[in-house]
């Protein structure tokens, strides 16, 4: 069976998720996808660190347990999905590629909970971990790379230029339709990376 990867853009309570493979090293789009990571899709649970913010540290942590175990579940049943869809196509997903932000790591909740700053890295991150979490549990070998590194290691990489990429990336996604926008090219690009090199492992 013929290999492929996933990439992942990520928002909150949601994720952008395509699903490339290369044929004669040129890519082709298996799936795309925008599962959400949330069971209701409203700002109280697509924010939950904003959510936790109002609430007792007690309660925050309890709450963001809960959402953490939801989002988790939901991620490893969009992916599982997608496995069995791609599948059905002759292709197998050995590989995934998360986008992450560029801030540092996170400090303990209760000083989360006092920056709003932290907060909002902190709300992207979760649904991060959610999408690791999936991975990891599929048994996929994870590559991150941060969003704003993305297109220059792409075109050192693959070598073409940004330009070009941008082309090919617009026109991979005519077959499918909106939506396919900056999400999905760059999900794609990622996945079309992680199948072309070794970034840094997360599992």
């Amino acid at each position: 069976m013929r290999t492929a990867a996933v990439g992942f853009r990520v928002h909150s309570g949601w994720t952008s998720l395509v699903v490339v493979a290369l044929e004669k090293g040129k890519p082709i789009v298996l799936a795309r996808q925008r599962p959400h990571l949330v069971q209701t899709f409203s700002y109280t649970f697509r924010q939950p660190y904003h959510t936790a913010e109002k609430m007792t540290l007690d309660e925050a942590s309890a709450f963001l347990e809960r959402q953490r175990a939801e989002a988790r579940r939901l991620a490893v049943a969009a992916l599982k999905a997608a496995e069995t869809d791609i599948e059905q196509q002759g292709y197998k997903v050995t590989r995934a590629a998360l986008l992450t932000a560029s801030g540092r790591p996170l400090p303990e909740l209760a000083k989360i909970l006092t920056a709003h700053a932290l907060i909002h890295t902190a709300d992207g991150e979760f649904f991060r971990e959610a999408l690791l979490h999936s991975c990891e549990r599929q048994k996929l070998t994870v590559s991150a790379i941060k969003e704003r590194e993305l297109m220059p290691a792409a075109s050192s990489r693959l070598r073409r230029s940004s330009s070009v990429l941008t082309t090919c990336l617009t026109k991979l996604g005519k077959p499918f339709g909106a939506p396919w926008s900056q999400d999905e090219k760059f999900a794609t690009l990622a996945a079309w990376l992680a199948l072309s090199r070794d970034h840094r492992s997360l599992r």
